[in-house]
């Protein structure tokens, strides 16, 4: 399939939000979706960028059922591991249904990988839900595993009201 993969820029947004919508309403967490295309225009594009994205487009005349030229993105943002130095997590990949089995969502992943490298990453990190068979089965194909079972490590999360009580003093 003819497609090209280049870093996200600031117009990018309209479609990234439209796409990260479609994501949540596949993982059924549509209801708990806060971030606008404003979010992520000041978030993603600002001084020092809360993170970066790649953006997967295809030609006019491949564009989907409903016109759009912007199939697919990463989203990603370096962190740092207190036993293996530096590191690249990927907050999200997508492709919409129809571009799917393509090659798309496998050079998103790479170009993600590809970026951690070249900043001198260790590892890179990535949540998928549960019970979403065909992401496990992708990203086990891309030779990656579950730390989770591996590791015994939880994910934990405060926000909202704990995480305001949290900081206080």
């Amino acid at each position: 399939m003819d497609f090209t993969l280049r870093a996200a820029n600031v117009d990018d947004c309209k479609d990234i939000a439209r796409m990260i919508m479609e994501l949540s309403e596949y993982e059924k967490l549509a209801h708990k979706m806060k971030i606008t295309q404003k979010d992520l225009e000041q978030d993603g594009f600002c001084k020092n960028p809360f993170f970066h994205g790649i953006i997967a487009e295809v030609p006019e005349h491949l564009k989907s059922k409903e016109g759009h030229t912007k199939i697919g993105y990463a989203i990603y943002f370096y962190s740092w591991s207190s036993s293996s130095g530096r590191a690249i997590y990927m907050e999200d990949l997508y492709v919409m249904p129809e571009f799917r089995g393509k090659g798309i969502g496998k050079a998103l992943m790479s170009k993600v990988a590809q970026l951690g490298l070249a900043a001198g990453c260790t590892q890179l990190n990535f949540t998928v839900l549960d019970w979403n068979k065909p992401s496990l089965e992708f990203y086990f194909h891309q030779v990656c595993y579950d730390f989770t079972a591996e590791s015994g490590y939880h994910l934990m999360r405060c926000e909202g009201e704990a995480l305001e009580k949290l900081a206080q003093p």
